[in-house]
């Protein structure tokens, strides 16, 4: 309950605006360099890093590259970084058998990272997309994505990327029974310490697209993901998947995407309390960074947008301005 204050002049509510001290004192909601998790897109292809023209500043980087930005991220004191692959499209098959090899982009780059930066978490995504030559999260046959059988190859993804070092699992899929099929299996094979950050509620959003440019999903994508990633009007939902996953075994849970979906955010740590994640999303970080890169806005809304995020109670934020962020913030 917001006690209401004393009539004017005895309360004068810009008093404790006055100065930088007076509202440091009493600021409600902090953000930290240590609440940012940096995204980061791999790719095999040799040479320099490619840059993504729909997410400006944002590049494809070389196994290479993606250890010099987990080196990068531990000296601006940023906790983790997140591994989405640009798979080679040679390698990308119906059944989608290079998600669970040992020696995939992902696990190699895992690898590299934690034997570098040991300190650093290493999160990746356990989701088909990346590997399938329809672009879908899951198995497909006859137009349709399958349930049960994709989980099943949403395991094997898991188990592989947990052997590699992996300290967080993201799955991201939205398939049904997905977290407690692969918390079953973690314990089974000794990763019971490993996390597992279920994308609870990803909701079947526009905002997707240039992160479909950065793994090479968009020219692959045969119909759309409506099936099985939910409805932008539904909110019931989304509380009602988080409880399930939580459930099954999840850890932490995720909203996705991040500032068009800020009521459920806090609708989801209001109801269970327990560690929420949001993703500043590719569309959501194009639409700052390009504005910014224009000189449309300033480098402030970049923290002002986050900063969101936290008062609506999220615990961390997936965002592709970590780096620059963590830096504005450290002046």
């Amino acid at each position: 309950m917001v006690h209401a204050p004393a009539p004017f002049p005895a309360a004068r509510l810009r008093r404790l605006r006055r100065t930088a001290a007076l509202r440091d004192l009493v600021r409600e909601t902090g953000l930290s360099h240590e609440d940012l998790i940096w995204p980061l897109f791999v790719t095999d292809v040799p040479g320099a890093d490619v840059p993504v023209p729909s997410m400006p500043g944002v590049s494809r980087l070389t196994p290479d590259g993606a250890v010099r930005a987990a080196e990068e991220a531990a000296r601006l004191g940023i906790p983790a970084v997140c591994l989405f692959p640009y798979t080679d499209p040679a390698l990308r098959t119906a059944d989608c058998a290079e998600a669970w090899n040992p020696d995939n982009l992902s696990n190699r780059v895992t690898r590299a990272i934690k034997a570098a930066v040991p300190g650093i978490a290493v999160m990746t995504d356990v989701a088909l997309d990346p590997y399938n030559s329809l672009g879908h999260d899951g198995l497909v046959r006859d137009g349709v994505v399958l349930n049960d059988e994709t989980v099943e190859a949403l395991v094997r993804m898991g188990l592989a990327q947990a052997a590699a070092g992996a300290d967080i699992l993201g799955p991201s899929d939205m398939m049904d029974g997905r977290i407690g099929a692969l918390r079953r299996a973690l314990e089974a094979a000794g990763h019971a310490e490993v996390v597992i950050l279920s994308y609870a509620a990803k909701y079947a959003s526009a905002f997707y697209g240039p992160f479909r440019d950065a793994v090479g999903a968009s020219g692959a994508l045969r119909g759309d993901k409506k099936t099985y990633q939910m409805d932008p009007a539904n909110r019931d939902e989304a509380l009602r998947l988080v409880a399930r996953d939580l459930d099954e075994g999840a850890d932490m849970v995720m909203v996705k995407p991040g500032m068009a979906y800020l009521d459920i955010c806090a609708a989801v740590k209001a109801a269970f309390g327990v560690p929420t994640l949001a993703y500043q999303v590719s569309g959501e970080y194009a639409m700052i960074a390009g504005a910014v890169a224009n000189g449309w806005l300033g480098e402030a809304v970049i923290l002002e947008s986050l900063l969101a995020f936290r008062r609506a109670g999220c615990d961390a934020i997936l965002t592709y301005f970590a780096p620059q962020a963590a830096r504005l913030l450290r002046g």
